[in-house]
């Protein structure tokens, strides 16, 4: 479905109650299986975390398919590599099969896992026979995923021998790695990190982890929506010591004119409004917040904020080539972005647009939701393929509709409306 998109009338105020994180979701969700305390657990309700549940849920051997979900192509393939006398194939759709995995079944193959190339070396499908691991000290790739240590730290537990895990020089979203980190230390797991080696000593997990926070990867977008509307928006279950990285897009998105009130109704809200501080050109280094990469420069494009986001190579081996897909789009808006192997910028000129813009979403969740606030510079611009959004925020459009946008099936309105 492809939706029109009006803004409200007047000024946005609106209260969002922020789904909760799929990244702690599906991190607890393994470590919870792995402890065997199941998966009884309040998690996001999102097709991405769905992908782990069934996947965990499963006990036959065969085909599991995860779909376009990253992270549970990269956690189940640890998880179910230490599962011993189970096998399974481990595949997803097409553009999942694009995406790489060597490092990481490098490093499993090294702790001693049997896992075999279906298709392309490097790529899923991977034919898994599960077996007791042995650990020891490994090495892995951490410059293209950190879903790849996450992954091989949350079994570790269960290695006969630990894992002393060195990470090479070029490390990408830490942050994901620190989260990962600290939901282990929660559930009991013994775990030591100094000088680019993690330490993960055998013994397993003694507790579950029983709570998720809400997901500030999702707040980015509310975020956004306030920078280019300088309106009111409540955020309501946000931890603001959140050890989640996204919860940079707090200082990022101050830099555009966002202020977050000093006394919140309560401890789990935020309240933000729009000033007119706003910085007069962004420089930054993305590398840790790659998630938050398109809601910055769809914010900074229609703000008018010259920028140069560093740190942002990852964004080609996402849902789609993130890169690409932001330079196709924006250019729909007159903004052309020069992109380089590990940079976005933007120097500030703008050409004439001359047509109603329709923003396709490549089947990338954070392209639907970075483009929608569009519509409050240019009402009746389209998004298509809406229901990308279910990847991580199923009811990102019943909250905008709250927020008193109007959402119309584009393709109804086009054939049927005044314009037809």
């Amino acid at each position: 479905m492809n939706y029109r998109i009006y803004p409200p009338d007047g000024i946005l105020e609106t209260s969002v109650t922020v789904p909760l994180s799929k990244s702690e979701s599906n991190r607890a969700l393994i470590i919870n299986a792995l402890g065997g305390y199941g998966t009884d657990l309040t998690v996001a309700r999102c097709s991405d975390t769905e992908a782990v549940q069934k996947a965990l849920a499963s006990t036959e051997a065969g085909e599991i398919n995860v779909g376009n979900a990253g992270t549970a192509m990269r956690f189940l393939t640890a998880y179910f590599a230490m599962q011993e006398g189970r096998v399974v194939t481990l595949t997803g759709d097409d553009r999942m099969c694009k995406r790489p995995i060597g490092p990481l079944v490098t490093a499993l193959r090294a702790c001693g896992a049997s896992i075999a190339y279906m298709g392309e070396e490097g790529f899923p499908p991977l034919r898994i026979t599960g077996r007791l691991l042995e650990g020891g000290e490994v090495s892995v790739d951490s410059s293209m995923s950190s879903q790849f240590v996450s992954a091989l730290l949350m079994i570790a537990p269960y290695m006969r021998c630990g894992l002393q895990l060195s990470l090479g020089d070029a490390v990408v979203s830490k942050p994901y790695m620190d989260l990962t980190v600290a939901l282990m230390l929660k559930a009991g797991a013994e775990v030591d990190s100094e000088d680019g080696i993690i330490t993960v000593k055998a013994g397993g997990y003694d507790k579950p982890v029983t709570r998720v926070g809400a997901d500030w990867s999702a707040a980015a977008f509310w975020l956004e929506m306030v920078a280019v509307s300088s309106g009111f928006v409540t955020l309501r279950g946000l931890d603001k010591k959140s050890v989640q990285g996204d919860r940079a897009a707090m200082n990022l998105f101050g830099q555009l004119g966002v202020s977050c009130s000093d006394e919140p109704e309560n401890d789990e809200d935020i309240e933000l409004c729009g000033n007119p501080d706003v910085a007069p050109r962004l420089t930054l280094d993305m590398s840790d917040t790659p998630d938050i990469v398109q809601a910055a420069a769809v914010a900074c494009a229609l703000t008018g904020v010259p920028f140069m986001f560093t740190g942002v190579s990852t964004l080609r081996i996402k849902e789609t080539d993130r890169i690409e897909a932001l330079r196709g789009e924006l250019f729909k808006l007159g903004i052309e972005i020069e992109a380089g192997t590990d940079y976005i910028a933007w120097g500030g000129r703008r050409m004439p647009i001359a047509e109603m813009p329709e923003f396709d979403t490549y089947g990338d969740h954070r392209m639907a939701m970075a483009f929608a606030p569009v519509a409050l510079y240019i009402p009746g611009v389209v998004i298509r393929d809406v229901d990308v959004v279910n990847k991580s925020y199923p009811d990102y459009w019943e909250h905008l509709r709250q927020a008193g946008f109007v959402t119309e099936d584009a393709d109804t309105y086009t054939e049927e409306g005044e314009d037809s």
